[in-house]
């Protein structure tokens, strides 16, 4: 990253030496690996609608599939955004519409059973994957009313008696200082000398 940073940076701005941690979770991780999932699933349900149908035994389900790839790009750019929660969650409605209609080619008389079954398993597992992702990333970034998520922290390392303390100390030493301006005595205005 620091290499990207220096390439662009104009002549006179400071040179990146490195990158400090991360503020990504592992959960906001997923739920941007998820993001990016759903695009690039997307894509694939809108491009490649007919081998997909062909490959489950739905034929005649193309348009679907390419309105549930529409919908795949939309959550995941919103997975990818600032508001993840929402994004995440119209994933977890996306599941379980996938679910719903996999669950429709799972009738006897298709001989792509099989394969809807492993993709039935697939979706389940990316759905427990997405409602993982949701609950920590909700809990991670929902402010609680009246509880602040500071509020232990004064600011001051060793407390706000402690630093008034050491501001006195300091304010003392400085006015005890011969030839500073606070040692020497100021008449008042307008008071003429005697």
């Amino acid at each position: 990253m620091a290499f990207l940073s220096d390439m662009t940076r104009s002549k006179g701005d400071p040179k990146v030496l490195r990158s400090g941690p991360s503020s990504f979770s592992s959960f906001d991780r997923l739920a941007r690996n998820l993001g990016w999932f759903s695009i690039a699933l997307g894509f694939a349900e809108i491009f490649a609608a007919e081998r997909i149908t062909s490959a489950l035994g739905m034929r005649g389900r193309e348009n679907l599939v390419r309105a549930y790839g529409v919908r795949e790009i939309g959550a995941g750019f919103m997975t990818l955004s600032v508001n993840k929660q929402a994004g995440l969650a119209s994933r977890i409605a996306g599941d379980a519409l996938d679910i719903a209609t996999l669950g429709t080619a799972m009738r006897p008389d298709n001989p792509k059973r099989e394969t809807v079954g492993v993709v039935l398993a697939i979706v389940a597992c990316i759905t427990l994957l997405d409602i993982m992702a949701t609950s920590a990333t909700t809990r991670r970034h929902t402010r609680y009313e009246g509880h602040a998520r500071y509020g232990d922290r004064s600011g001051f390392p060793k407390g706000i008696e402690a630093s008034r303390d050491a501001a006195r100390k300091e304010l003392a030493d400085l006015r005890s200082t011969p030839g500073s301006a606070s040692s020497t005595s100021r008449k008042p205005a307008g008071a003429g000398d005697e």
